[in-house]
C-alpha cells in the first residue's frame, strides 16, 4: 500500500481517531457472553476479528452470568466521530438454544424494531442490520468450535437509554421504531470533519494526478470502493473516499482535471446528487421521492406507479417498486446524476460516469460515460 494515497492513506491524513460501530460492539459484548456461558469466564478484554481483518480488544463494562444465560456490555468509542452513539453502553444477552436452532436475534430495549418496507430488514425484524448480523454469526460459530458449543443462541442487544438516543436519529422517521440500530459494515467508525475530509480528498487528487493516473473513482464508501475496484480494476490510488462530499470531489477535480472521473456510491445518496445536492449527508440533504417519481415517469412508469414511489418508504423502496416494474430508475438517477456533476466541473475535459448500488455492492443503476 502506498502511503501517499488511497482511502487508508486518506483516513490517516485526516489525524482524526477512528472508533467503533454499534456492530463491532456487539459482536464484542456476544463473543464474550458466549465464551461465558460455554466456560464459566467472561474474557476481558475480549477481541474480535473485524470484516477487513483488523482485530481489536474490547474492555468488559458490565458482566452477569447466571440462569441459563449471559450478559456483557461494553461503552462505545466513537473516536472523534461526533456520533450520537459515543459512550453507549451495548449489551448482548447470549441464552443456549436447542440444537439445530441456529443464531436468533432479538431486540432488548433501547433496539429499534422495523416497522416500515424499504430497509435490508424484513417489518417485524430487530434493527441489527445485515453485517453486524454475520459478524456475530462468525464470532458465535467461533466459539463454538473452540469450547464445544453447538452454535445454537438467542442473541438479545440493548442499548442503555437506546430510545432515548435514537430521537436523534433518522429511525423514527425511516420506521424503526422503539430504539437504535446495530449498524456498521466495516466495525470502523470513520471520524467525519468537514475541513478535514475535504482536505484529504485534494490530497487524494493530487497523488492520484502525480502518479499519471487517468482515472479516479470518487466512492461513499467501503462497499461502492469494492464495487468500482471490480468493475475497472482500479488501483488504490485511484479511489478517493469522498464520503459524504461530492462537491468537493468534484470542484477540485474542476481546477485540477484527469480524464475520467467514476462516481460510484449507494443508490439514495445518489439520488441526491442526481436532484442536484453537493453534501450528500442526512442532516444536510434528503431523498427527493417527488423527484424519483418525476425521473420513474420520464422512464415510463406509471402514474399508479409514480404516487406509489411517491409515498415510499425509502429511496430503496422506491428503487424496488421500479424494479418490480421493469422500470430503470437506477439507470435514470445514474444518468441524472452524471449530468449534474458535468454542470459542477463546468466544461472542464473530465468524462464523468456513475455508478449506483444497493447496500450489498450491487450495481442497481449505472450511466455511460459523457464529456463537456
Amino acid at each position: 500500500m502506498s502511503a501517499g494515497g488511497g482511502r487508508d492513506a486518506q483516513l490517516k491524513h485526516t489525524g482524526l481517531r477512528p472508533g467503533w460501530t454499534t456492530g463491532a460492539c456487539a459482536t464484542a459484548a456476544t463473543t464474550a457472553a458466549y465464551t461465558a456461558l460455554l466456560t464459566g469466564d467472561f474474557p476481558d478484554p475480549v477481541t474480535i476479528t473485524l470484516p477487513k481483518g483488523p482485530t481489536p480488544s474490547f474492555a468488559l463494562a458490565a458482566e452477569k452470568l447466571g440462569g441459563g444465560r449471559a450478559m456483557a456490555g461494553i461503552v462505545k468509542d466513537a473516536g472523534d466521530d461526533p456520533d450520537v452513539t459515543h459512550g453507549a453502553l451495548v449489551r448482548s444477552t447470549v441464552r443456549l438454544l436447542p440444537a439445530g436452532s441456529g443464531v436468533v436475534f432479538r431486540a432488548g430495549s433501547g433496539v429499534g424494531t422495523v416497522t416500515l418496507p424499504g430497509l435490508p430488514l424484513e417489518v417485524g425484524e430487530p434493527a441489527i442490520n445485515p453485517v453486524p448480523r454475520q459478524m456475530m454469526r462468525d464470532h458465535v460459530a467461533r466459539v463454538a468450535a473452540a469450547h464445544g458449543g453447538t452454535g445454537d443462541v438467542e442473541i438479545t442487544l440493548s442499548v442503555d437509554h437506546g430510545e432515548e438516543l435514537a430521537r436523534s436519529t433518522w429511525n423514527p422517521r425511516i420506521g424503526i421504531l422503539g430504539g437504535l440500530s446495530i449498524l456498521g459494515t466495516t466495525g470502523i467508525v470513520v471520524p467525519y470533519s468537514c475541513s478535514a475530509w475535504i482536505d484529504s480528498i485534494r490530497r487524494g487528487v493530487d497523488v492520484a494526478r502525480a502518479a499519471h493516473l487517468t482515472h479516479v473513482a470518487g466512492c461513499t464508501g467501503s462497499t461502492s470502493e469494492r464495487t468500482v475496484t471490480e468493475v475497472y480494476e482500479l488501483p488504490e490510488l485511484a479511489l478517493l473516499d469522498m464520503g459524504d462530499f461530492a462537491g468537493a470531489v468534484l470542484k477540485y477535480i474542476r481546477r485540477h482535471p484527469v480524464d475520467r472521473l467514476t462516481l460510484c456510491g449507494g443508490f439514495a445518496k445518489l439520488s441526491k446528487l442526481a436532484a442536484g445536492h453537493l453534501d450528500l449527508h442526512s442532516a444536510r440533504s434528503q431523498v427527493d421521492k417527488p423527484f424519483l417519481a418525476d425521473l420513474a415517469r420520464a422512464a415510463g412508469a406509471s402514474e399508479a406507479l409514480a404516487e406509489e414511489i411517491t409515498a415510499a418508504n425509502t429511496g430503496l423502496a422506491a428503487l424496488r417498486l421500479c424494479e418490480a416494474a421493469g422500470v430503470p430508475l437506477g439507470d435514470a438517477v445514474a444518468a441524472r446524476a452524471r449530468d449534474e456533476a458535468l454542470a459542477v466541473l463546468r466544461g472542464a475535459p473530465v468524462a464523468v460516469d456513475v455508478i449506483c448500488i444497493d447496500r450489498a455492492g450491487t450495481v442497481v443503476g449505472r450511466s455511460a460515460p459523457k464529456g463537456p
